[in-house]
C-alpha cells in the first residue's frame, strides 16, 4: 500500500519508498531525563508511535531507534546555559546518574500508560562517548572542525547546505548575532561538538578526549553519532518535535552529511506543540507542564489524553484543557460501552452481515495520507453506526483499527468485573451512589462517598463518561 507522509525538507506530502525494500529504517529523538516529561513531549510520542504502527500497518517491517540523552544538552538549544542532567543532579542532591536512570524509567513507564511501544533499540548518549569522539575526529580530519576557546565546534559555513531543510536565512541570522553569547564561534550557526573545562568548570560527567584532559559532547553530535551507528549510512525517517527543526536537526543534517558525503535522510516529520488556552507552548522551564502522574491524580484515564491527542493532526497545534479532556474521556468511555454491547450481541446476527472492508479500506487511507488520526476516527464512528454490519463484524473491524489507534479495545472490561474483589453490600453503595450522580442528587452522592471511606476505608474517584475508579485506603 502507498504511504504519504509531509516530509519537512520537501514541504509537500511525499511517497515514502523504502531504501530497503520491506524495511523503514526510523530514528526518533527521545527524552532528555532530567525532569518527568510533560503531556506536551508526550503528544510527539504518541505521534510517532501512531506512525510506527501505520508503517507496520502498511505491510513494513521498522527497525525503530530512539535516544536518551543523559548528557550533553544545555538548557538552550544554542550551546548557552548549563547542562539540564548536571542541573537535575544540583537540583535534587542525586547522583547525575541516578537522576537519569530514574526519570528515564517514569518516561517508559508513562508511554506504557499512553500505549506507546517501546522502540526496537534505545541508546544512551553516555554509552556511545567512544563512537562520538570517532564521529568528531572523522570531521576534523575533513576540515569541518575547530578548537576555539577549549571547545570544539562544527564550521557551518564549510557546509554548503547548512539550514537547507529549514529554510533558514542565514544573513539575517548573522546580521542579529550578538557576539557575546558565544566569542569563539566563527559563525552564529556554528554549534558545540565537544566542551572542555573551558565551557563548565567542574562538570559532572566528563571524559578524556584529543581536545582536552577532560570535556563531554554536545547535544546535536549524540543523535547523528547513535542513529548513525544504529541504522547506518543511511535512513528513511527521522522524527522529533518541530522545535528540533531550526537548530538541532539542522545541525544533525549537516554533521552527518559533512562526515558521510552523501544525503542522509529521506524524510523529516515533525510534530506541533500542545498549547494551553492563551496558546503558550507547555513547558518544564516554564513550571506549566502537566504530568501523566497529575492526570491519574486528578482521577483521568491516561488513554482519555492518547485518544484527545488522536482527534487532532499532528501537525497541527493542539490546545489542552480540562474540558477537552473530558470530551476526550466521554468519547473514550462510549466507545467502551459500544465495545462490551457488540461482544454481548456477536454471534447472534451474524448471517445479516455485510462485510466491513470498505470502512477499513478508509481507516487505512486515512492514516496512509500523512496520518490523519482525526478523519480515522471519523470512520470508524461511522462504521458503527451502519447497521447493515454485525456485531462481530464491527468488533473485528474495531479490533484491527485498534492495532494503531492503542485505545486498548481488547482489553475493555465491565466495571463491575474490575471489582468483584468488592463485598456486595460496597457493591451496592457504589451503584446508588452512581444513581445519584446520575439525577443530580451531589448531597446523596457525597453522603455515599463519605460513608464508604469511613465504613469500608475506600476512596472513591469519578471518571469520565461516569466511569470511576476504587482504591483502599
Amino acid at each position: 500500500m502507498t504511504l504519504k507522509l509531509y516530509n519537512t525538507e520537501t514541504r509537500s506530502v511525499d511517497e515514502l519508498i523504502p531504501i530497503e525494500e520491506g524495511l523503514i529504517k526510523m530514528y526518533c529523538c527521545g527524552p532528555t531525563v532530567y525532569n518527568y516529561a510533560h503531556i506536551g513531549n508526550l503528544r510527539t510520542y504518541i505521534f510517532e508511535d501512531v506512525l510506527r504502527k501505520t508503517i507496520k500497518k502498511a505491510g513494513y517491517k521498522i527497525k525503530h531507534v530512539m535516544n536518551v540523552t543523559d548528557v550533553g544538552h544545555l538548557t538552550s538549544d544554542e550551546d548557552t546555559g548549563e547542562d539540564k542532567m548536571s542541573l537535575a543532579a544540583k537540583r535534587e542532591q542525586k547522583d547525575v546518574l541516578d537522576i537519569a536512570r530514574f526519570y528515564e524509567k517514569a518516561f517508559f513507564e508513562d508511554c506504557a500508560a499512553l500505549n506507546i511501544e517501546r522502540p526496537d533499540i534505545v541508546c544512551r548518549a553516555t554509552e556511545y562517548i567512544e563512537e562520538i569522539i570517532k564521529f568528531i575526529q572523522g570531521l576534523e580530519a575533513k576540515g569541518y572542525v575547530y578548537v576555539a576557546g577549549g571547545n570544539v565546534y562544527f564550521d557551518s559555513a564549510k557546509f554548503k547546505d547548512y539550514g537547507k531543510m529549514a529554510h533558514l536565512d542565514l544573513e539575517n541570522l548573522r546580521h542579529g548575532y550578538r557576539v557575546e553569547e558565544d566569542p569563539n564561534k566563527k559563525n552564529p550557526t556554528d554549534s558545540v561538538l565537544w566542551f572542555t573545562k573551558s565551557k563548565y568548570q567542574n562538570h559532572i560527567l566528563s571524559w578524556p578526549s584529543p581536545w582536552g584532559e577532560f570535556g563531554y559532547p554536545g547535544w546535536n553530535i549524540e543523535c547523528s553519532t547513535m542513529a548513525l551507528k544504529n541504522l547506518g549510512e543511511r535512513a528513511d525517517i527521522h522524527c522529533g518535535g518541530v522545535d528540533h527543526i531550526n537548530v538541532h536537526h539542522t545541525n544533525e543534517i549537516a554533521q552527518s552529511e559533512s562526515l558521510l558525503g552523501h544525503k542522509w535522510i529521506n524524510f523529516w516529520i515533525h510534530g506541533e506543540f500542545l498549547q494551553l488556552k492563551n496558546n503558550e507552548k507547555m513547558g518544564k522551564s516554564k513550571g506549566n507542564f502537566l504530568t501523566v502522574q497529575v492526570l491519574k491524580d486528578e482521577g483521568y484515564n491516561p488513554l482519555y489524553y492518547r485518544y484527545l491527542c488522536l482527534t487532532s493532526h499532528y501537525r497541527s497545534p493542539l490546545t489542552f484543557s480540562f474540558e477537552a479532556l473530558d470530551a476526550a474521556g466521554k468519547a473514550f468511555e462510549h466507545l467502551k460501552e459500544v465495545v462490551l454491547k457488540l461482544r454481548q450481541e456477536a454471534g447472534r446476527d451474524a448471517n445479516l452481515s455485510k462485510p466491513a472492508t470498505a470502512y477499513i479500506e478508509t481507516f487505512n487511507n486515512c492514516l496512509f495520507n500523512d496520518l490523519n488520526t482525526a478523519q480515522a476516527l471519523a470512520t470508524l464512528w461511522t462504521m458503527l453506526k451502519d447497521k447493515e454490519l454485525s456485531a462481530q463484524t464491527k468488533l473485528d473491524a474495531l479490533y484491527d483499527m485498534d492495532s494503531v489507534l492503542s485505545l486498548g479495545m481488547k482489553d475493555f472490561k465491565e466495571q463491575s468485573d474490575e471489582k468483584t474483589d468488592l463485598p456486595d453490600e460496597v457493591l451496592a453503595l457504589i451503584e446508588e451512589r452512581k444513581q445519584a450522580r446520575t439525577e443530580k442528587n451531589w448531597a446523596k452522592s457525597d453522603e455515599l462517598r463519605d460513608k464508604l471511606l469511613k465504613e469500608y476505608c475506600l476512596e472513591i474517584k469519578d471518571l469520565a463518561g461516569g466511569a470511576y475508579e476504587v482504591k483502599k485506603v
